[in-house]
């Protein structure tokens, strides 16, 4: 499930799409809020640049709302259904749910956004 190659190896780890040898990110952790989104430039294995365009990860926001919609929604469905919780504790729930997940959000929104232009090639290096 998780083997190099697959989209769903660099979306969750969050390394390169094309090569899958390196982080994207200069720091791992999501949780150190100031260096979130720093990127590195290019991956020192394949030489992929990683902001394609200008304002390449602006599209990345369409991703994060999906993506928080549909954390909202699991967060809503577990406080009211399997734990009983009243309407506004499910509520309260989904807000909480959604603060603490806010970083890794962020970065699965990044990481999925560029596995849709970008494709694992096996015999990428750095030319």
């Amino acid at each position: 499930m998780l083997k190099k190659g697959s989209k769903l190896n660099s979306i969750l780890t969050g390394t390169c799409p094309k090569c899958q040898e390196e982080s994207m990110y200069e720091d791992k952790n999501p949780y150190h809020l100031s260096k979130l989104y720093d990127m590195h430039e290019t991956c020192s294995h394949c030489g992929l640049q990683y902001q394609i365009e200008p304002s390449f990860f602006y599209g990345a926001m369409y991703v994060s709302y999906g993506l928080t919609v549909a954390i909202g929604v699991a967060a809503f469905i577990i406080a009211k259904v399997f734990l009983g919780l009243s309407l506004v504790e499910a509520f309260i729930a989904i807000i909480v749910t959604l603060i603490l997940l806010t970083p890794i959000t962020a970065r699965l929104s990044r990481n999925i956004y560029i596995n849709i232009f970008v494709h694992y090639d096996k015999n990428a290096t750095k030319k």
